[in-house]
C-alpha cells in the first residue's frame, strides 16, 4: 500500500474521543467483555472477543490485535481490521520494543519514528498504543497493538484501561476484585 491508500470499505476512519467519552466507552466495553468472558479459559477466544468489544466500543480503534510471543519473536494472532504484519522481531517496531521491556508504549504520530521504531503495515495508522500482556506467573505471552488513524489519540486514559483488561484477562487479578 503507497502512504495514500484509500481505506478499504469495511474499514471506518478513526473518530477520537474526549477524556470523559474515553472512560465511559471503557467502561462499557469492559463490561461487556467481562460478561462474555466470566467463565473463559482459552486464549484465543478470549482475545477475539477483546477485539471484536474494543472495536465495536472505541471509535477510534482503527486496527486492534494481538501478537503472540512465538520463538523469540512476536506471531500475529486474533485482530480486527486491515492485514497485520505476520511476524515482527522484538528489535524492530513499537510492539518489539513493548514486548523487550516489557512496558507500555503511546506513540503519538508513528510517521516522526524511524523505519525500524515503527513497522508500517498499514499507511493509514497515525498513532499507536501497545501493551505487554502478561500471565499469572510474569511471562510474556503476547502484546496488544491498537492503531488510530489519527494522530495523538492515545493516553494515560487508554493505558489505564487496557493495562487493567490485560491484566484480568491473562494476569493475576481477578475479574471481582478489578471490577468491584
Amino acid at each position: 500500500m503507497s502512504a495514500t491508500a484509500k481505506m478499504p470499505y469495511f474499514i471506518r476512519p478513526s473518530q477520537n474521543l474526549s477524556g470523559e467519552q474515553k472512560k465511559e466507552a471503557y467502561e462499557q466495553a469492559l463490561e461487556a467483555i467481562a460478561l462474555n468472558l466470566a467463565t473463559e479459559n482459552n486464549l484465543i477466544v478470549k482475545m477475539s472477543t477483546i477485539n471484536s468489544l474494543l472495536k465495536t466500543f472505541l471509535s477510534y480503534y482503527y486496527w486492534v490485535g494481538f501478537y503472540l510471543v512465538d520463538d523469540g519473536r512476536l506471531l500475529i494472532g486474533p485482530y480486527q481490521g486491515t492485514l497485520g504484519c505476520l511476524y515482527i522481531d522484538f528489535e524492530r517496531g513499537v510492539c518489539g520494543k513493548a514486548a523487550r521491556e516489557k512496558q507500555t508504549q503511546i506513540v503519538g504520530d508513528v510517521h516522526t519514528l524511524s523505519r525500524t521504531a515503527h513497522i508500517a503495515c498499514d499507511p493509514n495508522s497515525a498513532s499507536e498504543i501497545v501493551v505487554p500482556v502478561m500471565d499469572k506467573d510474569e511471562n510474556l505471552i503476547a502484546v496488544l497493538d491498537v492503531d488510530s488513524t489519527m494522530t495523538d489519540s492515545f493516553d494515560a486514559i487508554d493505558q489505564h484501561y487496557l493495562e487493567q483488561l490485560v491484566n484480568v484477562h491473562f494476569g493475576q487479578t481477578s475479574l471481582k476484585k478489578q471490577y468491584d
